[in-house]
């Protein structure tokens, strides 16, 4: 299928397909048509490959964290050591940030409650809230 197809399919603008391939994290066949810009060509398994991307994205991967992780994959390096060892690593980055942001919220909450009950004393401090 072309890119068009191959966008809708994956549910990604063109643009970002782009940008995936000008990455190295999809690789799609080269056809001899379309003269000195030969067209890409992407198969049904590029459309899991980019809904995979998308998904390790939304769990927090860097784009060369997916790359070196789907290189990995393809060279049929991967155990489920190896796999158990990456999602342990990303449950706890994921933790550190969700502390973290638990605690901007906390804070962003009471600076609310200062403001809401006339600014009584010193303002709140995001330190404070901090563990």
């Amino acid at each position: 299928m072309l890119i068009s197809e191959f966008a809708r399919k994956a549910g990604l603008p063109v643009d970002t397909i782009r940008f995936y391939i000008a990455k190295g994290l999809l690789k799609p066949d080269r056809a001899l048509k379309g003269g000195s810009n030969p067209y890409q060509l992407f198969k049904p398994e590029d459309v899991t490959a980019a809904r995979m991307i998308k998904l390790q994205q939304k769990l927090g991967y860097t784009l060369g964290e997916i790359l070196a992780l789907n290189e990995e994959y393809r060279a049929g390096e991967h155990s489920s050591e190896r796999t158990i060892e990456v999602i342990q690593l990303q449950i706890e980055r994921l933790q550190h940030r969700k502390e973290a942001m638990d605690a901007a919220l906390a804070f962003l909450l009471g600076k609310l409650d200062w403001i809401r009950s006339g600014k009584p004393g010193p303002a709140p401090r995001l330190e404070d809230y901090e563990r």
